[in-house]
């Protein structure tokens, strides 16, 4: 690839780049190339050594479709029942077993315990202040506000997120599963008969070993568990569906609010909400147990008899089953191989393709919490209240943002790799901006029924731009710009960082609004949007329909020559899409 017409950039040339390349065509199929004979004597060997030998004849048959897609239909070892269930999997993607269909559901489940986690507070805070006497009004009561809201995030920055390893280690997906959603549903009915908002911190700072390994963990689970035809939907759906819980969440905290004390229990109704959101982490407690455990983990812990088992579960025939079962096995041996001897965690930021990939991680990361979204999604009930909304009008908006928050995160399934990652980033963040003016300028409006309009305007409009863009892009793009074999500690520096920035403004909100008014708190993060637009014009790279290779050489290509290449796009847009002129595009990137 090289840029036109201004210079030739090889990042081939560069024997880092050379390194990471080799290494990504290995681990994107360490079968390829390997002689039938070999591979088959591979095969036999591998049998023996794990005690499959009763299974040779379909490991056989696994090994040649893993090595080539199309081997079924130029090898006579298979039957027509084969080929059909190859074929199948090919031209019907979406016809999957039940069981993988109830890891489907458990996920989705467990992605909106996730969403009403982070929801539910939006409600209570209507009412625990005072009971606890937070005059939020004040300095002192309006960060102690901002700390109990944030106190999972605070959790999952510091000590949570950085436990999703060993448990993963140790217990298996399907206990870490288990052991988050447990925790989920204790803590949240910890939090519901709290006094003191000291003790409500402390509950809602361990809810966050709920939230942190859970939000890892269970994308992963669902990945492992996946053909790969449908594999990157799913990482699609843990964004869709934790926007469903949000929305859930809201509409819930709406039910309870007309709950009178009762029974000398002070405060009801927001214990009740606190509490409602553990019940889904229930569900998923119980409903894990009759799952399956990720075939890849117990390759990994050497069992390849019962990743065989779960295997046939998860997939409609033994062949499909023992291709993935071998193929799993050849890549976690090349995985292991690459990391010998090797300091990931020094390379991601050394190695200049992998710095670039960090640092275009990081910004979108960055920006899914600073362009301000979870601002309303934690405070929207007070900002509606404080636009002159009542309590109940207010969580009635809030159930209202929440569900346009869902609605329009559904299509992104459809455009994020249509107009790609990047283009919907440069599209929607200058529309978020404007909303968040819109927004925050209402506030000024002396007229009651026009502020009311404004601030309920600018907010469902933000969803609307927000849901298709910066929602659903941070982690599907995250999950694949590090090189294969330091994606591990990509993922999980990416979500460290999107956990620490969440706990940073939502412990900030109430004192900024209290500083700056609503205008200049919604005026802060419109800014954030803009500088977010400048800085993924320069630093983010498309990464739309690339392979791996092709992804190697994207972010091989200098910085400042990408940030070049960005600033020559702005008076592109301008011709294109204001001027309505069809001026000749500039293309970077072009296939050697």
């Amino acid at each position: 690839m090289e840029p036109q017409p201004y210079g030739e950039h090889h990042p081939r040339s560069d024997t880092n780049t050379e390194v990471i390349v080799n290494a990504d065509a290995k681990l994107a199929n360490p079968l390829q190339g390997i002689p039938y004979e070999t591979l088959m004597n591979d095969v036999e060997v591998f049998a023996q050594e794990r005690g499959l030998s009763h299974l040779l004849l379909e490991l056989k048959k696994g090994a040649l479709v893993a090595q080539d897609t199309d081997a079924y239909n130029k090898h006579d070892i298979f039957t027509d029942e084969d080929r059909k269930f190859l074929e199948d999997e090919v031209n019907h993607r979406w016809r999957q077993t039940r069981t993988l269909y109830y890891l489907v559901i458990m996920s989705s489940l467990a992605a909106a315990v996730q969403g009403m986690d982070e929801a539910v507070v939006n409600g209570a805070q209507l009412f625990y202040p005072e009971q606890f006497g937070l005059d939020i009004s004040t300095s002192r009561g309006s960060w102690l506000l901002g700390l109990v809201n944030s106190a999972p995030y605070l959790c999952c920055a510091t000590l949570s997120c950085w436990l999703t390893h060993p448990l993963n280690q140790w217990l298996g997906r399907k206990m870490t599963i288990f052991v988050t959603c447990l925790i989920s549903f204790l803590t949240c009915i910890w939090s519901a008969v709290t006094d003191t908002w000291w003790h409500l911190f402390i509950s809602r700072f361990f809810l966050g070993f709920g939230i942190g390994p859970k939000s890892a963990t269970v994308p992963v689970y669902a990945a492992e568990c996946a053909p790969a035809a449908i594999r990157g939907a799913l990482v699609m759906m843990w964004q869709m569906w934790t926007a469903f819980g949000i929305g859930l969440g809201d509409l819930i905290d709406l039910v309870f609010y007309f709950i009178p004390d009762s029974g000398g229990i002070k405060g009801l109704n927001w214990r009740l909400m606190l509490a409602s959101a553990g019940i889904p982490g229930l569900i998923v407690c119980l409903q894990v147990l009759w799952a399956p455990e990720s075939p890849r983990w117990l390759i990994g812990k050497g069992r390849y008899e019962d990743a065989f088992k779960e295997l046939c579960r998860l997939r409609f025939s033994p062949v499909q089953a023992a291709r993935d079962l071998y193929y799993i096995h050849i890549l976690l041996e090349a995985e292991n191989d690459l990391k010998m001897g090797r300091n990931r965690v020094v390379e991601m930021f050394t190695i200049p393709r992998n710095r670039n990939a960090a640092i275009a991680s990081w910004i979108v990361m960055f920006g899914q919490q600073f362009c301000g979204l979870n601002v309303i999604s934690y405070y929207s009930s007070n900002i509606f209240v404080q636009s002159g909304f009542s309590d109940t009008s207010a969580l009635a908006a809030t159930a209202g943002f929440g569900a346009i928050n869902w609605l329009f995160a559904l299509p992104a399934v459809f455009t994020i790799d249509t107009f790609g990652r990047r283009n919907l980033l440069l599209f929607t963040f200058p529309c978020m901006a404007a909303c968040l003016l819109i927004t925050g300028f209402s506030f000024w409006d002396t007229f009651s029924e026009g502020r009311i309009a404004g601030v309920a305007i600018g907010i469902y409009l933000f969803a609307i731009s927000y849901s298709p863009g910066e929602g659903p892009v941070p982690f599907t793009y995250s999950a694949e710009v590090f090189p294969l074999y330091i994606r591990d500690i990509g993922m999980s520096f990416a979500t460290a960082t999107t956990w620490f920035w969440n706990f940073v403004l939502s412990i900030t909100w109430p004192s900024l609004l209290l500083a700056f008014k609503p205008q200049g708190a919604f005026g802060w993060y419109a800014a954030w949007c803009m500088i977010l637009w400048f800085l993924i014009l320069l630093f983010v790279r498309e990464t739309k329909g690339k392979t791996l290779e092709e992804l190697d050489q994207v972010f091989s290509v200098p910085a400042r020559v990408h940030a070049a290449y960005g600033l020559r796009q702005v008076p592109y847009g301008v011709k294109k899409f204001i001027l309505f002129q069809n001026p000749a595009p500039e293309e970077l990137y072009q296939a050697e």
